[in-house]
This record gives C-alpha cells, sequence and structure tokens, in this order.
C-alpha cells in the first residue's frame, strides 16, 4: 500500500512524539483560557492535525500562558455577597441553574430589580468569567463607567482589578480582570477583528428594550454565532418588554421575569398647551412651570428641597434649556446638563453632592440612568423628578410633528415613573 503522506511533500510526516503532544495538548484546553484555546485549535484545524516544530512550539507558550490566566483568575475568586431587598437577590440559585443549563436565557426585570448589577456577580460565582471575560454591554458610557465602579465597590475592590470597563478612548481593564463593562459599540467593534468572541466566556446584552442598532445587530450575530461557540453563555435582559419575541428570536430561550422595586410615584400630566388665547407652551415654559410647581408642592408638605432629573429629547435641546435656566432665578439651584459628548468629569457632576442646593439635572431622553448610576445618588436625591412633557413627547399630535424618541418603547411611560421612584417616593 502506497504511503498517501508522501504525495504531499509540502506537508512534513510528524514524528510520534509530536502527534503526542499535540494530543496532550488539547487534552488539557478545558483548563486553559478561552483565547488561547482558540488559538491552539486553529492551528491545529490550519496543519490538519499534523503542526511543524515551529507551531508547536507556539501551541505549547500559548497553552502555558492559557494555563497560568486561569490559576491566576481561580486564586483571586471569591465568592460575591448579594444585597439583601433586592428582586434579583432572591433568585439567585434559580438564575444561576438557568444559566448553567441553558446557553441563551433572558432575564426580564422591571426598574429597581437589581439586575444590571447583580447578574455579572451570579456568572461570577457560577464559574464564569475563568476562562474568559464576562461581557456586560450598556447602551451608553457613563452607564459603563457608573455599572462597573459600582459592581467593584460591591465585591471590596478598585474598578480596573477584577470589574474593568472600556468606552471609547479608555480601556480600564487588566490580566486580573473578569468582567469588562462596556458600550455595545466598543463589543460590535471588536466583532470586527475577534469573529468568534474569543476572547469571552459569557456575554450579557443589558438594556436590550432599547432596540438599538447597535443592540439589533449584536443580537442577530449572536444567534448566528451561537453553534460554533456551544461553550459561550449569553445573557439578555429587559425590561418586561416584548421578552416573548426575545426568546422566540434564540429559539425559545427560558424567560426569568423578576418583580422591581420601586417606590409611589405621583404622576401629574401637564401638556405643552397654553390657555384659550394664548400660543402652545414651549419646552423652556413647559419646564419653569413644572419647576415652579415642584417648589409650591414641597413647600405646601413642608418637604426639603428634591433634586429633579428632567428628560429631553437630545444633546441640543439640554444645551438650550440649560442656558436659559442658569439666566432665570432659580434660587440654590445647580443647573447639570447630561448627555454622552461631555467629558468624564462633566458628567461625574451629577453625582457630586452641591451642599444647600438643589440639582436639576438635564438629562438625554434615551439614556436611561441604569442601577449602577443611579446608586451613587441614594444618599442625595430625595426623588427623581422625570418632568411630564415625556407625553408631550410620545404624542405626535401635541408634539407638533417633533420625530419624538419614543417610538420603539411602548411601555416608556411606565419606565419613567420607575426612574422617577427608584430610590424613594417621588413626583413624576
Amino acid at each position: 500500500m502506497t504511503d498517501t503522506r508522501s504525495d504531499n511533500p509540502s506537508t512534513p510526516t510528524p514524528k510520534p512524539d509530536a502527534e503526542a503532544a499535540v494530543k496532550a495538548m488539547m487534552e488539557q484546553l478545558d483548563a486553559c483560557n478561552q483565547q488561547e484555546a482558540a488559538r491552539i485549535v486553529k492551528t491545529v484545524a490550519r496543519t490538519k492535525g499534523k503542526p511543524d516544530q515551529k507551531d508547536l512550539e507556539k501551541m505549547a507558550k500559548w497553552l502555558e500562558r492559557g494555563l497560568e490566566k486561569v490559576q491566576q483568575r481561580h486564586a483571586l475568586h471569591k465568592p460575591a455577597s448579594f444585597p439583601e431587598g433586592l428582586p434579583v437577590s432572591e433568585r439567585v440559585d434559580e438564575i444561576r441553574e438557568a444559566i448553567e443549563n441553558n446557553q441563551v436565557v433572558i432575564i426580564a426585570g422591571e426598574t429597581g430589580s437589581g439586575k444590571t448589577t447583580q447578574i455579572p456577580k451570579i456568572c461570577m460565582n457560577s464559574g464564569r468569567g475563568i476562562r474568559g471575560l464576562i461581557g456586560h454591554t450598556q447602551p451608553r458610557r457613563i452607564a459603563a463607567r457608573s455599572v462597573a465602579a459600582r459592581i467593584a465597590e460591591e465585591i471590596g475592590e478598585q474598578t480596573g482589578q477584577q470589574i474593568g470597563y472600556q468606552v471609547r478612548f479608555t480601556d480600564n481593564t487588566s490580566e486580573q480582570s473578569r468582567v469588562k463593562v462596556m458600550t455595545d459599540g466598543i463589543l460590535l467593534a471588536e466583532v470586527q477583528h475577534d469573529r468568534f468572541l474569543d476572547r469571552y466566556d459569557t456575554i450579557i446584552i443589558d438594556e436590550a428594550h432599547e432596540r438599538s442598532l447597535n443592540i439589533d445587530f449584536l443580537l442577530g450575530y449572536l444567534r448566528q454565532l451561537l453553534p460554533k461557540r456551544p461553550d459561550l453563555k449569553v445573557i439578555i435582559t429587559s425590561a418586561t418588554i416584548e421578552v416573548e419575541r426575545f426568546s422566540e428570536f434564540f429559539d425559545k430561550a427560558p424567560v426569568i421575569e423578576v418583580s422591581g422595586r420601586t417606590y409611589p410615584v405621583d404622576v401629574r400630566y401637564r401638556p405643552l398647551t397654553g390657555d384659550e388665547d394664548d400660543r402652545d407652551q414651549g419646552w423652556t415654559d413647559g419646564v419653569l412651570g413644572a419647576l415652579d410647581e415642584i417648589e409650591q408642592h414641597e413647600r405646601s408638605q413642608k418637604q426639603p428641597p428634591g433634586d429633579v432629573l428632567v428628560f429631553l429629547p437630545g444633546e441640543r435641546e439640554i444645551r438650550n434649556l440649560s442656558k436659559v435656566l442658569r439666566h432665570v432665578d432659580l434660587r440654590h439651584t445647580e443647573v447639570l446638563p447630561l448627555y454622552s459628548r461631555l467629558s468624564n468629569a462633566e458628567q461625574n457632576r451629577v453625582f457630586q453632592s452641591h451642599k444647600g442646593a438643589k440639582d436639576c439635572a438635564l438629562h438625554q431622553r434615551g439614556g436611561n440612568l441604569t442601577d449602577g448610576a443611579r446608586h451613587p445618588l441614594r444618599d442625595r436625591y430625595r426623588g427623581g423628578q422625570d418632568q411630564p412633557l415625556q407625553r408631550a413627547l410620545q404624542d405626535p399630535a401635541t408634539a407638533g410633528g417633533t420625530d419624538f424618541p419614543g417610538q420603539r418603547q411602548p411601555a416608556g411611560g411606565s419606565l419613567w415613573a420607575g426612574r422617577a421612584g427608584h430610590l424613594f417616593p417621588a413626583l413624576r
């Protein structure tokens, strides 16, 4: 019988010890870092299971480095605890079991459930983030930074150790990092040079109900990637909106619904309409009227001044209203714009205490303040004031034909009420 291997002079005949070395490496991949393991598997596939000496040396280095990374992360692991009173904390075992037994899990949680900050810790406790990173996406940079800071604080570490984050122009992760909080745009960019997302063993897509272009693209990409990465876990968190559609999209993935934790919210609707003989109000008049009403309410109830959170459609409206409010005689009020293009220092002002002053934060309507962003406000925000102009914005008849951003959020009203009453009783 002719030896077919001799017909291809470009492929050297492997030595018995080389074959044994490849077999020994493959048997250790389960204990190797995911990224290094993927390099070894690709090299074996490229050489059709017959790597030469140079390839073997590379593979040995990758294996050694991968095993060392896993050992270091095992040594750093400490079981995370979960705050009492959060609805997610009461379902930890159920969520962990669902993650372990399914490749995709949908977690639907109302505002205040704690899903954003607690699910990464559940993943860490179940052994995820050892062979690869736990990727945790957020729609906005300020949310990514604040969520990472909150999770790191809860496990008693500084940001950049086991819990890191990456946003545009800033990468605060390290070799120790197990959780990487990032904007969805960062993960989307990584797909271009890491098609199989080999750096990750778990992907958490947070705030999926926003249905941005980035989120929709990531969900579609992950669905076609899952058969090629059977070891990859995907967790999708959403407000209680269209969760069944997410489940159907991922072949009837299990859905776990977690209740929210909100305080009573007094909802007052104030359309942007004037008197019979007056023209309709603009944004500025509507906000000033709402601020005046809030102040009168606080005086009548003999309450201390509370901070105000105003949601507006976009950056232009925030900048314009900010200029107007600074020239209006608002006693003891600090006006704080908040949108994505501000510097980190400017954005962080909203978390800083201003003694003796009421804060009026102007926030972009599409930019939800997630759990990690709201927690720093706990000690000083008596209540969030989602000004009632949101209702007008969602109604084309009263919004004057404005292209309003609420079209993809049919349950937006309850979401905004939840923002207001996340930490305290509030007026909306």
